[in-house]
């Protein structure tokens, strides 16, 4: 009688029904953060240096910052519920893509393990599930092109759609961000080393597919051509060598691995010895294996020659091999089923309580962060705190222009005065804001916004000189029971470059 009534609970509750209320549970939650918090640095910029639409831009590929221009002219707002909307909707899809992706590959509780392990990563279900940055939609891109291809490798006819759609996936994920490139040389890889599926190297369909991918990127590679590969450049710069560190691999896995948290980083390495051993004989493993390496490897490699590398770079490496830890945990749970169950609650409940104490840090100021206290401009909780206190401060001042001594803090006031006052970037590191309309006033005059007092030495030394430099009423943007971060404002009288 007890045995039958687990089951019938079982058939009700599917793995696809489960993986569902896990999608409405987390969207839910996302939207909650995203009305809870500022937009961060990085966020404020792309939605402000952004506003001008462009087939590319300096940083990454332009499909993130098309999805935040698209959310703010539809709904007339830029408010970070707003912009954060399509990124947040982006990460359901890519829930639901991860677990058909483990089904097909595993069954469906390996893929209903894999979605709820991708929601529980903070670098996946947290940055990329709701944050204003290129690997929501990369992810997205990503896995939707795994799917496609898990279809399309096994079919004998009917494989063209499969294998079309794998390459509008793919160019979707180039246009979403560069190291997507390290994901699909995972998939000629594999078809490289897979007897299985080499075949396939004797048939048009990849190579279609990979010319519909870079037919999709090819306006990136224009907007890079018309603007001295800058994009390209900057990119590709970012791994110049400086000298030996032999530690470098081991700083950056262990990076990545807190990234992920550390016994999903464990377990999902254990997945991938095991289907390394199992070799290209098992293709179900051997696939999702070929496809996270390269980004993974290449990564770690670069940690030799430079401190440089940030730890989430590899991401897309880690997402591919999700399907991987899905069997596993599917396994395991079998096995220990406390030990696996209890985990994967401690681990939700690690990640709920943790959004929890930031937006109630953010928004009421608890709890206090000593540091926060000590050294008030150093309180990253300031960092999702909107800077939209400077419009009353400059509502006396109509036709200004502000200028920014960052690209940073442009960003930041960019996006507070929502367009409405011309923002330059008085640095020779402008990122976007390079290549997008910066003159100076006729007569140098303009309101100096920064987060530290400006100088003429400090406009000297970032290649300015100024006739008069005085200085206006500061604004405080105050943290809700600890002290603020003051903005510093200055009227600059003839300002022009040295």
């Amino acid at each position: 009688m007890r045995r039958v009534g687990r089951e019938s609970r079982l058939s009700l509750n599917t793995p696809g029904g489960a993986v569902a209320a896990l999608i409405v549970t987390a969207t839910i939650v996302r939207l909650l953060m995203a009305a809870a918090l500022g937009l961060g640095i990085d966020e404020s910029y792309m939605v402000a240096a952004g506003r001008q639409v462009q087939w590319g831009y300096f940083d990454h590929p332009p499909l993130a910052w098309w999805l935040a221009t698209g959310a703010a002219r539809l709904f007339s707002s830029e408010a970070p519920v707003v912009v954060r909307l399509p990124f947040i909707a982006l990460f359901a899809v890519s829930t639901w893509l991860t677990f058909r992706l483990g089904a097909t590959l595993f069954g469906p509780r390996a893929g209903a393990w894999a979605a709820l392990a991708l929601n529980l990563a903070p670098v996946f279900g947290v940055t990329s599930g709701g944050w204003v940055l290129p690997d929501g939609p990369l992810d997205c891109a990503l896995l939707a092109a795994a799917a496609c291809l898990v279809h399309a490798l096994p079919a004998e006819r009917h494989a063209w759609h499969w294998w079309l759609g794998a390459g509008v996936a793919a160019g979707l994920a180039l246009l979403s961000k560069y190291t997507a490139a390290l994901v699909l040389a995972g998939a000629f890889l594999y078809l490289l080393t897979a007897p299985a599926h080499r075949p396939w190297l004797r048939r048009s369909h990849p190579y279609v597919a990979a010319l519909l991918a870079l037919a999709l990127f090819v306006p990136v590679v224009a907007w890079n051509a018309m603007h001295g590969w800058a994009s390209l450049g900057f990119q590709g710069g970012r791994a110049t060598a400086e000298r030996l560190y032999p530690a470098g691999p081991l700083i950056v896995l262990g990076g990545e691995a807190l990234y992920l948290l550390p016994w999903l980083w464990l377990a999902m390495m254990m997945a991938l010895v095991q289907a390394l051993r199992a070799g290209p004989a098992d293709w179900r493993r051997w696939l999702p294996a070929c496809l996270g390496l390269p980004p993974i490897v290449l990564f770690a490699l670069v940690g030799l020659w430079t401190r440089h590398v940030m730890f989430h770079w590899a991401a897309p490496g880690y997402l591919m091999l999700f399907p991987l830890l899905g069997a596993a945990l599917e396994r395991w749970a079998a096995r220990w089923p406390r030990m696996v169950r209890g985990t994967a609650w401690a681990t939700a409940g690690l990640l709920c309580a943790g959004l929890a104490l930031v937006a109630g840090e953010v928004r009421w100021g608890w709890p206090p962060l000593p540091t926060a206290r000590v050294h008030p401009g150093a309180d990253p909780a300031l960092d999702a705190v909107d800077w939209t206190a400077l419009r009353a401060a400059l509502a006396d001042r109509p036709g200004a222009v502000v200028g920014a001594m960052n690209w940073r803090e442009a960003g930041k006031i960019d996006y507070a005065l929502g367009g409405t006052v011309p923002v330059i970037c008085l640095n020779a590191d402008r990122r976007q804001y390079a290549f997008v309309p910066q003159n100076l006033p006729p007569a140098g005059d303009m309101v100096i916004v920064a987060t530290k007092p400006v100088t003429r030495a400090r406009l000297a030394g970032q290649g300015y000189a100024v006739e008069a430099l005085s200085p206006l009423p500061s604004v405080l943007l105050a943290g809700p029971g600890r002290p603020g971060l003051t903005l510093f404002l200055y009227a600059a009288r003839g300002l022009r470059p040295a």
